[in-house]
């Protein structure tokens, strides 16, 4: 029987260790399946086969994961068998090794395919973007490699803004070159397998995207030059249409001899030259623009330096003819001018003669008004003195020139009577202003005598007052008034001074009375010198007085101050803290600083006072030593005060510093006193070590305050012994504080043991109750109900119960006999917690043999059930694999027939349909894995056990996966036919679209250049445009109907289309661009319209201004940034500087047209400022009527149809003559033929 059992053991273990190398041979069949199947290295040919690859992967991954729980079971088994079946361990091992490096490989391989597979994604997609951006390129390079130039400015801006436009749609583009590159970039720098490929697409884009710049770059330049060269042409061609004119102007006058003729003459070439200025400024910017594009290599130079020498040469001519015209003129008028002078400066000397020979001087009334008209005659003749000269000096200048026609002896002898008649006026004017001025010295000297004396009667009578002053301030007043009184005589010195001179003048001259004039000068002299001494006596009588009053006021104001301080120091506040006491001793101490300080002017006072009492012409000597006693008394009296209270405020202050230090002690002793008779002895260890902490430190604290209390007593002893008048508090408040140091130390001794019983009991308890949770933490385990729900389960389950097992007899040592000793310790040493801790112990030993016996059955039944899952093992892995096959391919077929059937043309959709006809084909090979798979389950199901753990599939789902196959092919094929029908629909919508959307983009783009190319006068232009608007408005129809077939494509989702470039959006928008491009240009026609009727300014500069704006316009917003309206200005000719920083002239045109500094300048302010520029010489309607009267004959009222043909340009006559209404003279009310009234035109213009 024992020979039996033990075959049957050994058959038993024999039969588990063929079991696992009958898995593991499964298993590696499995991997091999696998690995074949990871041996394709297909990687797809564009984006659908390498995304048909990648789900065909995601599947293989599903079956490694099963595969993977699959080896996992084994490692564990295989760990098993080396542990009870030591002399197959290295055969298992062997196998264990083998198949986890099968298993590593395999991992590896699939992660490779895996990776290769997504690097084989990126990179179809980066060829899809590469294909698409070279697309795009190609058409762009050959809408702008064209040699397509302009011959008009019109034109040119044309091309310019159709090249712009390029430009914005190259730019829209560099989010996805950016893209591109990145994407490139990524591939590149994670090591792509087909690097080489990428980086050679990366190149030819860079290559492509660098050629289709240039060549934009160049067709720019190319354009910029041809507008340049067009504008430099139209310049050309107005600055010689203006020299036409004015060469016909200067070629029709001829120089008369009549004054009126001759200004008429010079008034126009006066008109003339300011043209000339303004339009020098145009032809110098003419040349210096031609210089530039020369300069700039401009692909027509040649033409353009001729053109420049031809305008630049007949400049040069125009102005040669002008001066030889203006000299011409100047003689004639240089004569005539001359002729008419000389008689009025013959008529004024004869007037002015007149007057200087006048003897009015003789009658001494108003001599003051005569003398001050003869200056003003005097300072007339003066003034003109100049004009005399130049006309002697231009009669003399004829006459060297010999341009007097014949005359040059009338003119000399008429030069010399001038002179003498000069001469003459001279004379008689300085003898009568001699004769003026002496008689109004005259009356001069008489006023002055009586003022003065008048005066010094006044001060007499101030100067011989007694009064001096009662007091300080009346001393003061008096002094200030004769302060005044002083500075009075001394500012009539002068006039004194004065007098004496004019009455020495009179005398001399001899012509007055001059014994009365001496006798008045003596007498005044005299009474001047008698003020003087008395102003001196009186000063010194009142400075007497005002020092005798300054020193009572000093005495006065001492003793004031004196009494206000003895009310401080007889104070009987010495404080009533330590703090108190301090203030009021740094109080004193400033008190006696500023007594220190006060006494320089208690004896400053003294030597006052003695220096009066000297003094023999002060009265009231016993007074001042009177005063000066009483002050040394009390200043005296005031500093042995101050001593006293010092010397009380020290003592003070020792007092309240002995009280403070008791105080601090006590305090601190009543407040560890509460702590010390607290109960708390602390609920746990943590607690409990704390307050020995602490403890501790505060018999530290004892230690120290201890040493203070007995420094305090010593200090209060030395008080008592120092006689004190507090000695006996001092005495008191010692005693006390000792008693109180000793009963806090006793109550200290006794918390110290108390704490320490408390600690030692709390110390068992919580390693009981450590004890006591680690065992409720494994009785959790012991009683579980979980026994494994398959084979590795239950191993898994074994495994850990030896493990607790031996745990159990580690923590046996470690916990149960630890606690254990500290019982007996504390129960030997009788604690006073004896009963709790029997009563604690007790009960944790009695949970710890129940937690032993427990473990012990549950290893019992564990062994039971690991031998009833061995059994169902080898099903479940049969079933696995084949399910496992059986749905990768199912979920294969599924994704396949699943795909929307979205196609984008006819030959997708029938390559579909060829591809799920062979898919059909192959059904039958599917179906009988099927049912082996059914026939496996039901031998299953016989054992009545759960789920298949290697698999999460079962028969029901793969029945319903198989039924569900059968129902998706049918739908497939319907789905099919409806798409095949649906793409041949598309496919005629495209072509409809496609039709109607070219021919509409066609008329849109030819309808644009027809409005860009304006031409015919304004009115016609706005007609032209007003048509061209309403047809722009009458295509919105057409519009209409393609959007509503663009509607249809995009609820069909057709969202390309091979047939056109052109959309919904494009066509709307470039429709709205052309709608609002006629309205624009229609308002800007109405403004210029408006300008030209009202301002007189001629069309085609206006047609010039418009055409500038425009072109300088390019993104046709309707406004021009600073730096764009600088260069259209520049362009119009004028001279502003290439330069960034702010330019004075450039400010002063933005103060006008951008006041606000918005930054832009409309169209609107643009046109305003060019056409006030264009009539900036017209200021005011008298300005016009001048102009006007200028070029017609006698400078009549009105004026000719001929004098406006000959004296301006065309176009301006023509202006003039359709709003000029027929002159009616005022004398007769009757027009007369001919005539235009120019006065009605110019107020009509201005109003």
């Amino acid at each position: 029987q024992a020979v039996t059992t033990e075959q049957a053991e050994a058959f038993e273990k024999a039969h588990e260790v063929q079991m696992f190398h009958r898995d593991v041979d499964e298993t590696r069949d499995w991997i091999s399946e696998k690995d074949l199947a990871l041996n394709n290295e297909e990687l797809g040919k564009d984006l659908r086969s390498v995304q048909a690859l990648q789900r065909k992967h995601e599947g293989l991954e599903r079956d490694l994961a099963a595969l993977g729980v699959k080896i996992n079971q084994l490692d564990e088994k295989a760990s098993k068998l080396m542990h009870i079946h030591k002399e197959s361990s290295e055969v298992v091992y062997e196998k264990q090794k083998e198949i986890n490096e099968e298993w590593t490989h395999l991992q590896a391989k699939a992660t490779k395919r895996k990776a290769k597979l997504l690097d084989s994604m990126d990179l179809q997609r980066f060829l899809v973007d590469f294909r698409d951006l070279m697309s795009w390129i190609s058409s762009m390079r050959s809408l702008i490699c064209t040699d397509e130039l302009a011959t008009d400015v019109t034109g040119a801006e044309a091309l310019l803004e159709r090249h712009n436009e390029h430009r914005v749609e190259i730019d829209s583009r560099n989010n996805a070159f950016q893209a591109f590159e990145l994407f490139g970039k990524q591939l590149l720098q994670a090591d792509h397998f087909a690097s080489a490929e990428v980086e050679e697409k990366q190149e030819t884009m860079s290559g492509a995207r660098e050629d289709l710049e240039k060549a934009w770059i160049a067709r720019r330049m190319q354009l910029d030059q041809c507008l340049e060269l067009q504008l430099f042409y139209r310049d050309c061609e107005q600055a010689e249409n203006w020299m036409s004119n004015r060469e016909s102007f200067l070629h029709s006058d001829d120089v008369d001899s009549k004054e009126e003729k001759i200004e008429m003459m010079i008034k126009k070439h006066e008109d003339f030259d300011k043209a000339i200025g303004n339009q020098e400024e145009k032809i110098e910017s003419l040349q210096t623009y031609a210089d530039q594009l020369i300069a700039a290599e401009h692909y027509a130079v040649g033409d353009i330096e001729d053109k420049k020498k031809e305008v630049m040469e007949r400049w040069a001519k125009l102005k040669e003819a002008l001066i030889q015209k203006r000299a011409e003129l100047g003689e004639s008028q240089t004569l005539q001018q001359f002729s008419r002078d000389a008689e009025e400066i013959e008529t004024w000397m004869l007037e002015k003669l007149q007057l200087a020979q006048e003897e009015n001087y003789k009658d001494p009334a108003n001599i003051q008004s005569k003398h001050q008209k003869h200056q003003a005659f005097e300072a007339e003749l003066a003034a003109n003195a100049d004009r005399i000269q130049m006309v002697l000096a231009m009669g003399q200048n004829l006459i060297d020139r010999k341009k007097c026609s014949g005359s040059e002896e009338a003119v000399q002898d008429r030069l010399q009577k001038i002179s003498e008649q000069w001469q003459l006026l001279e004379q008689k004017t300085s003898e009568k202003s001699m004769k003026l001025k002496e008689a109004n010295r005259q009356r001069t000297f008489i006023a002055a005598v009586k003022d003065l004396d008048f005066w010094l009667g006044e001060v007499e009578a101030l100067l011989t007052t007694d009064e001096l002053g009662k007091d300080l301030s009346s001393v003061q007043n008096l002094m200030k008034k004769h302060q005044l009184v002083e500075a009075d005589i001394i500012a009539h010195e002068d006039r004194i001074n004065d007098m004496n001179t004019q009455a020495e003048s009179l005398i001399e001259s001899g012509q007055f009375d001059s014994d009365d004039i001496r006798d008045k000068r003596d007498g005044i002299t005299k009474r001047y010198k008698h003020i003087q001494d008395l102003a001196a006596h009186r000063q010194s009588l009142l400075n007497e007085r005002n020092t005798l009053q300054q020193f009572f006021r000093d005495i006065a104001d001492e003793e004031s101050w004196i009494k206000e301080k003895k009310l401080l120091v007889t104070s009987n506040d010495y404080g009533r803290d330590l703090t108190g006491v301090q203030n009021l001793k740094k109080k004193h101490k400033r008190f006696e600083n500023e007594l220190a300080s006060h006494e320089p002017a208690i004896q400053s006072v003294h030597e006052t006072g003695q220096h009066l009492i000297q003094s023999s012409q002060h009265g009231g000597p016993g007074e001042i030593e009177a005063r000066l006693k009483q002050l040394s008394d009390v200043w005296e009296e005031l500093k042995e005060m101050s001593s006293t209270r010092r010397n009380k405020l020290e003592e003070s202050i020792i007092y309240q510093q002995f009280l403070t230090n008791i105080e601090e002690e006590e305090a601190w002793i009543s407040e560890k006193q509460q702590l010390l008779t607290v109960p708390d002895l602390g609920d746990n260890m943590a607690a409990v070590q704390g307050l020995i902490k602490k403890h501790d430190a505060f018999e530290g604290d004892i230690s120290v305050h201890g040493e203070r209390c007995t420094d305090i007593c010593d200090q209060g002893q030395e008080l008592i012994a120092g006689k004190n008048h507090h000695a006996e508090a001092i005495a008191a408040r010692c005693e006390q504080l000792r008693n109180k140091m000793f009963n806090l130390g006793e109550l200290a001794t006794v918390r110290k043991a108390n704490l320490k019983d408390n600690a030692d009991y709390l110390c068992f308890m919580w390693k009981a109750d450590v004890v006591e949770s680690w065992i409720a933490d494994k009785e959790a385990h012991v009683k579980s109900d979980e026994y494994g729900r398959d084979l590795s389960s239950v191993q898994t389950l074994l495994t850990k119960q030896e493990t607790f097992d031996i745990g159990l007899k580690a923590f046996e040592t470690e916990g149960i006999q630890n606690i254990t000793e500290l019982k007996n310790k504390l129960i030997n040493s009788n604690h006073i917690q004896a009963q709790s801790i029997n009563k604690k112990y007790s009960a944790v030993i009695a949970r710890w043999n129940q937690l032993l016996a427990d473990s012990s059955a549950r290893e019992q039944k564990l062994l039971q059930v690991q031998d009833q899952f061995r059994q169902i093992e080898e099903l479940y892995l049969t079933f696995a694999k084949k399910a496992s096959a059986f749905n990768s391919w199912f979920e294969n077929a599924e994704e396949d027939m699943t795909d929307p059937v979205r196609c984008n043309s006819i030959e997708e959709i029938r390559s579909l349909r060829e591809a799920h006809a062979q898919f059909q084909a192959s059904l039958s090979s599917a179906h009988a894995d099927f049912d082996a798979l059914a026939q496996l389950d039901k031998q299953i199901k016989s054992f009545n056990v759960g789920a298949n753990p290697y698999t999460w599939f079962t028969m029901e789902a793969l029945s319903d996966t198989w039924r569900n196959l059968q129902s998706i092919i049918k739908q497939r094929d319907a789905e099919l036919a409806q798409e095949e029908v649906r793409q041949e629909d598309n496919d005629k919508l495209r072509r409809e679209f496609a039709k109607h959307a070219n021919n509409c983009y066609q008329w849109l783009t030819d309808t644009r250049q027809q409005m860009m190319e304006g031409s015919g006068t304004l009115e016609e232009q706005l007609a032209y445009i007003g048509i061209k608007a309403h047809e722009v408005s009458g295509k919105g129809a057409d519009l209409k109907n393609i959007e509503d077939i663009g509607a249809v494509l995009e609820e069909k989702l057709i969202l390309d289309n091979r047939y056109t470039e052109h959309s919904n959006v494009g066509l709307n928008q470039q429709w709205d661009q052309l709608n609002q491009l006629g309205m624009r240009i229609r308002h800007n026609l109405e403004q210029q319209i408006q300008a030209r009727n009202q301002s007189g300014v001629s069309e085609d500069a206006l047609k010039e201004f418009s055409m500038m704006f425009r072109h300088f316009d390019r993104e046709k917003t309707g406004r021009l940034d600073h730096n764009a309206f600088k260069s259209c200005l520049r362009a119009l000719g004028y001279d502003l500087p290439m330069v960034e920083e702010p330019e004075p002239e450039f400010e002063e045109i933005l103060n006008i047209v951008d006041p606000n500094r918005d930054g832009f300048v409309t169209l609107q302010e643009y046109m305003a400022f060019m056409i006030s520029k264009e009539t900036e010489n017209v200021q005011s309607s008298e300005e016009i009527e001048n102009a006007f009267r200028a070029i017609t004959a006698q400078e009549r009222d009105y004026v000719t149809k001929e004098e406006l043909y000959s004296n301006l340009s065309k176009e301006m006559a023509d202006y003039c003559i359709a709003r000029m209404k027929p002159y009616v003279d005022p004398k007769t009310s009757q027009p007369i033929t001919g005539a235009l009234d120019y006065m009605e035109f110019t107020r009509t213009l201005f109003s």
